[in-house]
């Protein structure tokens, strides 16, 4: 019954060969309800107009994705950073994004606490910004098979750590169950951040095993090993009920019919979250 899918949004990279145009009409056509926006859609995109396409087509605009990538080994370069995250911040405020995502970043030819004490600068350097339009910002912790180039903070009491260092309102975090799923301090990091009403984003898809691709192929939801039903137990247990995001990077559903794809995403959401 399609009020099972009252709270499912998709990433726009989970279907990444339809433009965003074609994705919208998509979604919207197959009870979905929400949709977060990658930055590359928007792309040549007058973004105000594709604002209104979302909201007009009866979907929420979840997110944008992705910011962050701070660390740098030039102090051009993060300066460069910041201001590019400022940019997005207000194309997410021109989309009317309530929300944007952080990918902290990290630099192999540095150690991880100097990744870590420019991520704090950078997002101490943006919040102003996010400020002057309202945008709430949320740190996605990653998995640690990613803190060579993609992120140096790796689990959830990290970037609680963080939240509570720079203490805003505007920041908090995001869950994804492929980064985290591993942590056997997940459910007393979900507490604390839920403790404090941090917990912004909830992203789905599976943990395939055996993989071919640690980035590329990822699983839709029931088809590896995370306790997803769990998982999200423990996460509306610590006050989070928004939108449960599906973001799948996968080659191979990629190839295939996106339509057949997007009912199969809509069919796992039913069966395993």
């Amino acid at each position: 019954m399609m009020e099972n899918l009252n709270r499912l949004a998709i990433h726009t990279i989970t279907t990444k060969p339809w433009p965003i145009e074609e994705a919208i009409e998509r979604y919207a056509s197959a009870g979905v309800k929400g949709i977060s926006v990658w930055r590359d859609a928007l792309d040549g995109r007058n973004v105000k107009k594709i604002g209104e396409k979302i909201r007009s087509s009866g979907l929420s605009i979840v997110a944008t994705v992705r910011g962050g990538f701070f660390p740098a080994l030039s102090e051009t370069e993060r300066q460069a950073r910041i201001e590019d995250n400022k940019a997005f911040i207000q194309l997410s405020a021109e989309l009317g994004s309530p929300l944007l995502v952080i990918v902290p970043g990290a630099h192999p030819g540095q150690s991880l606490e100097e990744s870590r004490r420019q991520i704090r600068k950078g997002m101490e350097a943006i919040l102003k910004e996010a400020e002057t339009v309202g945008l709430r910002l949320a740190i996605e912790p990653l998995h640690p098979m990613y803190a060579d180039t993609r992120s140096a903070i790796v689990t959830l009491e990290q970037a609680n750590d963080l939240c509570r260092e720079l203490e805003h309102p505007l920041l908090g975090i995001a869950v994804d169950v492929y980064h985290v799923w591993w942590d056997p301090n997940l459910p007393r990091e979900l507490k604390r951040a839920g403790e404090r009403n941090k917990i912004f984003a909830f992203h789905v898809c599976d943990w395939k095993s055996p993989t071919t691709d640690f980035l590329n192929d990822r699983g839709l939801m029931g088809e590896g090993c995370i306790d997803i039903p769990g998982i999200r137990r423990d996460v509306e247990k610590n006050g989070f009920l928004g939108f449960i995001e599906v973001e799948i990077f996968s080659t191979r559903y990629w190839s295939m019919d996106q339509q057949e794809y997007l009912e199969k995403i809509t069919e796992a959401y039913r069966q395993h979250v």
